[in-house]
């Protein structure tokens, strides 16, 4: 079958060159393929047999084509270098050594160079775009290289400007924040520059992107809650109301959990220029974990008054059930869990928030009413755990919470001299379970 092949594409030659022979190549046109006449026939033969050795993925023979081509017409067609990249590409993944490995890589590398030389005014494949797929390969093939890694990126960036592609942007900036983590060749000034130098290339079309050029600044560890107040001090400082700015601001503050004076103020400035539910849980968790649960519940309540969205009002009754039982308001948190259960009986947390509820009420109680009580605790935080997901903040703690509830259950003689039989039903009639139906049993 191989030499079937290598003949046909040997009569496939020959009629491309009786062909060739019979066209005339005096043109204009192709003044590009050689100065003359037999220059320029020899050069388009050459270029078809580039894209036949590459179709039949007989690298070796593209190699040679594609290096008479470079050195006899250089400018001719873009598909050269196209050509170019695809066969060094196939010989690196085939290269029986590290050193012949790394020179492929050096070629491959040397094809996106002339192709820049000869094609990089082309209207949209031009500069920008082959340093874009350059730099591309640099992280692919030279991934120990850091150094080289950032300059490619820069060096596309640079040519790309506004028009960069936003995936191109993340991707440097993930490997400048991974080099921040891992060597001592990037210091945290030079990631907050460059996050405040590219923050403007993101459009409003890249919100994808922007996201995770957010989050890879976030986890950098550069992103400290004092870098953070340095970089955006400045600038709401200039701006005190630039939406955007203090969208930055709030967002990555508030995932490095910070704490100060300048983050709350800024929080609550956002607010007033864009109240939304989103922003309203940023601050009742800042003010939360201050302590100052009264704001907290504040927020909450002002965006739950004006939110429409049923799955946004379920998420801040969820969030005020939380806050309400943090500051030991037990009643509204059971309201607040209870309006959240409704909306969405599948999330675990409402549950969660009004097991807690029912624990703390029945403790207050006494006696054999109080004890009961924690039957319906027991069976809320149950249906808790079966519904919380397997990574949820609060699992663990349901967990320990639903052996307490049971070791507070009323022993078989405290039932039978309250008349209660084991398996029976009862109505709680204390604290803020009272109303609801359990099943009696023993502790």
């Amino acid at each position: 079958m191989k030499k079937v092949r290598f003949l046909f594409v040997a009569a496939a030659s020959l009629l491309c060159g009786a062909a060739s022979a019979q066209q005339d190549f005096s043109g204009p046109q192709y003044a590009k393929w050689g100065d003359t006449v037999e220059d320029r026939q020899k050069n388009i033969l050459s270029s078809n047999f580039l894209k036949e050795a590459c179709d039949n993925r007989d690298y070796n023979a593209a190699a040679q084509h594609f290096l008479e081509l470079v050195q006899n017409a250089p400018a001719a067609s873009e598909n050269t270098y196209v050509r170019g990249a695809l066969l060094y590409k196939n010989k690196i993944n085939r290269a029986k050594s590290l050193a012949e490995k790394n020179a492929l890589i050096d070629s491959l590398l040397w094809t996106y160079d002339l192709r820049v030389q000869y094609f990089g005014d082309h209207a949209t494949r031009g500069k920008a775009y082959i340093l874009d797929r350059k730099a591309r390969e640099y992280l692919t093939y030279r991934p120990n290289d850091r150094a080289g890694i950032r300059s490619a990126f820069r060096e596309a960036i640079e040519a790309g400007g506004a028009a960069t592609d936003p995936e191109t942007l993340v991707a440097y900036f993930s490997n400048l924040c991974d080099d921040y983590k891992n060597t001592d060749e990037v210091m945290p000034d030079e990631i907050i520059g460059e996050y405040e130098r590219l923050s403007a290339f993101f459009g409003e079309n890249a919100k994808e992107f922007r996201s995770q050029f957010d989050t890879a600044f976030g986890v950098s560890g550069a992103a400290s809650c004092e870098n953070l107040e340095r970089l955006f001090r400045a600038k709401l400082e200039a701006a005190p109301d630039d939406e955007a700015v203090l969208a930055q601001a709030v967002s990555l503050m508030s995932r490095a959990k910070c704490s100060s004076e300048f983050y709350f103020a800024i929080a609550e400035k956002f607010y007033e220029v864009k109240p939304s539910s989103e922003t309203a849980m940023f601050l009742a968790q800042a003010f939360q974990n201050k302590g100052d649960y009264a704001k907290a519940s504040k927020y909450l309540n002002e965006a739950l008054a004006t939110e429409t969205d049923p799955a946004e009002q379920q998420k801040l009754y969820v969030r005020i059930g939380l806050v309400e039982l943090a500051a030991n308001h037990i009643a509204a948190a059971a309201a607040a869990a209870r309006s959240a259960r409704d909306l969405d009986p599948e999330d675990g947390v409402p549950y969660f928030v009004l097991a807690q509820c029912y624990g703390v009420s029945a403790g207050q109680c006494g006696g054999f009413t109080g004890q009961a009580a924690f039957w319906a605790a027991y069976d809320t935080m149950a249906r808790a755990i079966e519904l919380l997901p397997a990574d949820s903040e609060y699992l663990d703690h349901a967990r320990t919470s639903l052996a307490l509830f049971r070791n507070r259950f009323p022993t078989s003689e405290e039932c039978f001299f309250n008349e209660a039989k084991e398996g029976s039903r009862y109505t709680v009639s204390c604290g803020t379970a009272a109303g609801v139906a359990t099943t009696v049993r023993f502790r």
